[in-house]
């Protein structure tokens, strides 16, 4: 073979190889899927830029393997709609209250129960480590992996007759509550009237008198002008409800071992720069009501109001007895 054919041939294969390459890249590109993120918030929300803190960070560090977009706003369908597409894989990741997941993960309805956290920072104690984890697993066998606990905040009672400090200034308040039996269960338990009803109809509700009061964390209260029409705020801090970055398992299982390790680091760090905004977030609408005309009174005494949950923790856990260990988990924690 003369040097000229060699030369010939060596281009030849040259060429190939790097036709194949880029055939290779071309697939792997048209494979690759952009992931889809719900978010019920608007962009300028303690979840929303956590959430875009999340993509970015993770983006980056796959090199652009794992990439898409947040659709804020509730755009992309209802909370329950997004859980179960979530589940089916239709949408990659979102970030949900665990209150709604109830319906379909027994576990996260445990959470839900009234006064079973004492405190935010013990909250985050908690799950972050065991009882986290146990229902993670519960989300994980219905398709949900969870990357990160954010925080909503804690409720508290809010109402346009008076301050709240005993169960006893509870009784024959009507109040709006969430479309949940624990949280009518809990009203009852004090003896008021719980009214459960759509989020946006609470306003022209308190400003009327159909209800009496409502219960909600400080932002969601400022937020919405409740506070107007409604301007006795008692840190009951009854329920403490956390929130999860979850990923479709459908969607996790198609990842690498070594992006899904990043994807949790990536889930990790965003939930501590949530929890730092909504802090400073709460913050400000405390200060905001209370330039209001808002009277806010802490409760000094949290035993009485814990003591009237007990029906509602018996009937909870008689129907669920087996997440009796998870809620004395949280309930006899310190």
């Amino acid at each position: 073979m003369t040097i000229k054919s060699k030369i010939q041939n060596l281009a030849l294969c040259g060429a190939l190889a790097l036709s194949f390459t880029a055939g290779m890249a071309a697939i792997n590109t048209a494979a690759a899927k952009d992931i889809r993120g719900w978010n019920i918030h608007v962009e300028d929300y303690p979840v929303s830029i956590a959430m875009e803190s999340f993509l970015a960070d993770v983006t980056a560090k796959t090199d652009g393997r794992i990439k898409g977009k947040i659709f804020h706003g509730g755009v992309l369908g209802s909370q329950p709609d997004a859980i179960e597409q979530i589940r089916l894989g239709a949408i990659d990741f979102g970030e949900f209250s665990l209150g709604p997941m109830g319906q379909v993960i027994p576990e996260t309805n445990v959470v839900s129960l009234p006064f079973i956290f004492k405190s935010i920072p013990q909250m985050y104690r908690l799950m972050d480590g065991e009882a986290g984890a146990k229902i993670a697993e519960g989300m994980a066998k219905k398709g949900i992996v969870a990357v990160g606990w954010y925080d909503a905040g804690a409720r508290s009672f809010y109402n346009s007759k008076g301050p709240i400090n005993t169960p006893d200034d509870v009784k024959g308040l009507k109040v709006r509550v969430m479309n949940n039996d624990l949280f009518v269960g809990m009203i009852a338990s004090m003896g008021g009237n719980a009214t459960p009803m759509a989020f946006g109809e609470v306003f022209q509700s308190l400003k009327t008198g159909v209800v009496h009061g409502a219960e909600n964390n400080p932002p969601s209260y400022e937020s919405t002008n409740h506070f107007e029409v409604a301007q006795y705020y008692s840190l009951s801090e009854h329920l403490i409800i956390p929130e999860c970055l979850c990923i479709s398992k459908v969607t996790w299982d198609s990842w690498s071992k070594e992006d899904q390790a990043i994807v949790m680091a990536a889930g990790k760090a965003s939930a501590e720069l949530q929890r730092g905004r909504w802090q400073e977030r709460e913050a400000k609408s405390m200060m905001k009501v209370q330039a209001g005309g808002t009277t806010v009174n802490k409760i000094a005494d949290k035993a009485p109001f814990q003591a009237a949950m007990a029906p509602v923790y018996e009937k909870f856990l008689a129907s669920n007895a087996d997440l009796t260990d998870l809620v004395n988990l949280i309930r006899n924690a310190d």
